[in-house]
Order: C-alpha cells, then structure tokens, then sequence
C-alpha cells in the first residue's frame, strides 16, 4: 500500500509517516518508480508507534524498542536496558497522573467551597 493508504488505514498523517521512518521507526519497500510501499504489517506497526508515543516514550525509546517486540500482541525478548527504560517512563507517567489528580482534587475543592457560599448568599 501506499503512503496516503497507510495514513488513511491509521489516522496518521502522511509527514508524520515520513517523520517515522527518518527516525528508523518505519521501513516502506521503494517500487521502481520510488515511491513508498508499505505491506500491512505496517498498520499494526504504525499504531503501536502511536501508542507508545502518547505513552511518553521518545522517538528514540521506540527505536530501542522495536527489535525487543514486534506484531499486534508482542512476545518481549530480554534488550539490555529496556525493562529500566520502560520502568523509568511509567514512573515519569505517574508523576505527571499523581499530579493531575492533585490538582483535580484542589479544584473540586474550591468547587465545592464555592458552591457552598454561594448557597449561604442565596439563603442567607
């Protein structure tokens, strides 16, 4: 497939698949004419490109992570560093949810304060 199929199959765009394989993530076969093609494996390697990616991980990271895992349910094999790698990235997440919720939380807070004194200058 091409690469306006493989944008239109994953919801990514065109630049985007290119930006991919300049970065190794993504390998297209070249027709004789040059242009890209892609098998539809490519799908499912693209959509765990987006996954990892909204998951915090480098463009780098994913590089690194590749040849460890491959297909839509991956059977990992031991790569070095990745378990540290990975294990450094949820913690990153966490940090970022742990705040998220507190910062929630102080807003539902002033929420219901408010709430409250606007019920006492209503009634009052």
């Amino acid at each position: 497939m091409r690469i306006s199929e493989l944008s239109r199959r994953t919801g990514v765009r065109p630049h985007q698949l290119r930006y991919y394989e300049s970065q190794g993530l993504l390998e297209p076969d070249r027709n004789l004419n040059g242009y890209r093609e892609y098998g539809d494996s490519a799908v499912v390697t693209v959509n765990q490109i987006k996954n990892l990616l909204a998951a915090g991980l480098s463009s780098q990271d994913i590089a690194y992570l590749q040849p460890c895992a491959s297909g839509e349910d991956p059977e990992f094999e031991y790569c070095g560093e990745l378990v540290d790698a990975l294990e450094a990235r949820l913690s990153t997440l966490q940090s970022r949810i742990d705040g998220l919720v507190r910062s929630r939380d102080a807003l539902q807070d002033y929420i219901d304060k408010a709430g409250v004194a606007r019920k006492r200058r209503t009634t009052g």
